[in-house]
C-alpha cells in the first residue's frame, strides 16, 4: 500500500546534535508504516525562549502509511527512546530531540494536540528554510513555502545558517 507524503521537523540542542538528528531519521525509517524518502541540509539557529544552546534543525520527507495520530505517536516514541523527557509545565526548553509533524497528505486537522498543518509552520524560518529545500512549492494557507520564507523578517532569516548535510 502506498502512503501519503509527510514532512517532519527535527531539532536538537543538547549533546551530539547532528548524531541525534541522524538517529531520529534512522528510527523514522525503521518504524513500520513510515519510510524516510530524503532529508534537507542541517541548519543552525539560536533557540527560542530562555537562554540555551543553539539548535540544529532539518526536515525529513516521509512516506506515511499511518494515520496522522499514529504518526505523531510514533514520533513521540522516537523522542522518548532517544532521551527526550516531555514536561508539559515547561515550553521552549533545551532538548535532546524535538520531532514535529508539520504536514501530512494535505490534511487540515485540529484534534487536541494534533494540528495539521503545524500551527506555527509559517512563522518559523528554522522550519521554513529546510522545508523549502524539499518542497518549495508546497502551498500552506495560500502561499508556497518559498513565499512564506521570503516573507519572514530578513533579520530572522539571517539567523538561520545552513551547516551542511545530515
Amino acid at each position: 500500500m502506498r502512503g501519503v507524503l509527510a514532512y517532519v521537523a527535527l531539532g536538537s540542542n543538547l549533546g551530539d546534535r547532528r548524531a541525534m538528528l541522524r538517529a531520529a531519521c534512522e528510527r523514522i525509517d525503521a518504524t513500520r508504516g513510515l519510510r524516510l524518502l530524503r532529508t534537507s541540509q542541517v541548519w543552525e539557529t539560536a533557540a527560542v525562549g530562555p537562554p540555551q544552546p543553539d539548535y540544529l534543525n532539518a526536515v525529513a520527507e516521509v512516506e506515511a502509511c499511518l494515520t496522522p495520530r499514529a504518526h505523531l505517536a510514533a514520533l513521540h516514541r522516537i523522542e522518548a527512546a532517544l532521551g527526550r523527557v516531555r514536561d508539559p509545565a515547561t515550553r521552549w526548553t533545551a532538548r535532546t530531540l524535538d520531532l514535529d509533524l508539520l504536514w501530512q497528505g494535505g490534511l487540515a486537522l485540529q484534534r487536541g494536540d494534533l494540528v495539521l498543518p503545524h500551527p506555527r509552520i509559517t512563522e518559523r524560518s528554522f522550519v521554513l528554510a529546510p522545508l523549502a529545500e524539499l518542497a518549495p512549492d508546497l502551498t500552506l494557507e495560500g502561499r508556497t513555502v518559498r513565499e512564506w520564507l521570503e516573507a519572514r523578517p530578513e533579520e530572522e532569516r539571517a539567523g538561520v545558517r545552513r551547516v551542511g548535510p545530515l
